[in-house]
C-alpha cells in the first residue's frame, strides 16, 4: 500500500487558491474515477499523477473543476490546451486582489462586475474560475472559431455558468479589443494570457526543455502535456508584440476599462512593455509578481483613470 504523505502547503500559490495543499487523489479519484488508471506510487512510494502524460493530465485537471468548483461538465477537443488549474486561479484571484486595492480593500462581486478575457481558449478556464469564485460576468473573445464554440458549449453545458459568459469571435487575428469591445462597453478588467512564443520552432524546444524537466528523458518530437493548438502558444512577435499591440489598443478604451492587466511569462520582456505603456500614457502601472511550482511569472496591469475617474467608477458600478 503506498504511503500517504502528510498534506503540504504550496506557499507560492494565493492564500486563497483551493490548491495550497497537496491533491486529495482520493476524492479527486471519486470526482473523476478515470483518473484512477493514471495514478502510480513514485520512487518514495507515494501516489501521484504521471504528469508527462497528456490524458493524465486533461483528467486531473477536470477532477479539479469537479471537486473543488463544481463543474461537472468541462470538455473541449484534445488538441486544445489543457491549463493547470491552480495557475489559472491565481490569476483569477490576484485580479480581485487589484479591484479591491482601488475599492477601499473589498473585492467588487457579483453580476455588476464584468471582466474581459483577451484569448478564452477552448477550455474557457479564466471565466470558470471567476464565475465560481466571486459571481463575476465575463465576456470571453478568442481568435479561433471552433474555440469559441467549445468555450459556449461549456458554458451551456454547466447552470452556474449560465448567464454569466459570453464568448465573442475575434475575426481580425491582429486585434485584442477592437471588434470585441463596443464605445458603450463598461468593463471593470480585461485578463489575458498571451501566446508567448514567436515561432513553432521556440515553442517545439520549450516542450522538449518541459518534458526533460518532468521525466528527465530528452525527447525529439515530445507530447505536449499541457496540449494547445499554434495559436494558443505562438504568435508572430511573441509575447512582446502581442503585448505591446495590447497597450497600444488599450489607450482607444481607456475610458471603458478600470484595470488593463496581461500575464507575462518572460521576464526580459518587462522593459519593452514599461516603454511601450510609457507611450501611451498610462496613469497608473502595477507589476504583480505570481508564482506556481517552480515556475515565477508576473502580472503587469495599467489604467487610464484618473483618481476622479476612478472614484466615479467605485461609486456608479462598485457600490453596493
Amino acid at each position: 500500500m503506498p504511503k500517504e504523505k502528510k498534506p503540504q502547503e504550496k506557499k507560492r500559490l494565493h492564500n486563497r487558491n483551493k490548491n495550497r495543499e497537496r491533491y486529495d487523489l482520493r476524492a479527486l479519484i471519486i470526482a473523476i474515477p478515470e483518473l484512477k488508471a493514471h495514478v502510480k506510487p513514485n520512487l518514495h512510494g507515494e501516489d501521484t499523477v504521471d504528469f508527462s502524460n497528456p490524458i493524465a493530465v486533461k483528467l486531473l485537471n477536470k477532477a479539479l473543476l469537479s471537486h473543488y468548483y463544481g463543474i461537472k461538465n468541462w470538455d473541449f477537443p484534445d488538441e486544445n490546451l489543457c491549463p493547470p488549474i491552480p495557475g489559472r486561479a491565481d490569476y483569477i484571484h490576484y485580479a480581485a486582489d487589484l479591484l479591491a486595492e482601488s475599492n477601499f480593500g473589498l473585492i467588487p462581486k457579483g453580476d455588476k462586475i464584468k471582466l474581459l478575457d483577451i484569448g478564452v481558449g477552448a477550455n474557457c478556464i479564466y471565466p470558470i474560475i471567476g464565475v465560481t469564485e466571486y459571481d463575476w460576468n465575463f465576456i470571453g473573445s478568442d481568435i479561433d472559431a471552433k474555440s469559441i464554440a467549445s468555450a459556449q458549449h461549456i458554458v451551456e453545458a454547466n447552470m452556474v455558468l449560465k448567464g454569466k459568459i459570453e464568448c465573442r469571435l475575434q475575426e481580425n487575428a491582429n486585434d485584442a479589443l477592437y471588434g470585441i469591445l463596443d464605445r458603450e462597453d463598461k468593463i471593470d478588467m480585461t485578463i489575458c494570457n498571451p501566446p508567448f512564443h514567436a515561432s513553432a520552432e521556440e515553442a517545439a524546444q520549450g516542450t522538449i526543455r518541459k518534458i526533460k524537466n518532468l521525466t528527465g528523458k530528452k525527447e525529439k518530437t515530445p507530447e505536449l502535456n499541457f496540449a494547445g493548438v499554434s495559436n494558443e502558444l505562438v504568435c508572430d512577435g511573441g509575447e512582446l508584440k502581442f503585448i505591446t499591440n495590447l497597450t497600444r489598443e488599450s489607450k482607444k478604451f481607456g475610458k471603458n476599462c478600470f484595470w488593463f492587466t496581461t500575464l507575462v511569462s518572460k521576464k526580459s520582456n518587462l522593459t519593452g512593455i514599461y516603454k511601450a505603456l510609457e507611450k501611451v500614457e498610462a496613469k497608473q502601472v502595477k507589476t504583480i509578481p505570481i508564482g506556481t511550482g517552480n515556475k515565477s511569472g508576473r502580472i503587469v496591469a495599467w489604467t487610464f483613470l484618473n483618481k476622479e475617474e476612478q472614484k466615479e467608477w467605485r461609486i456608479t458600478r462598485w457600490k453596493s
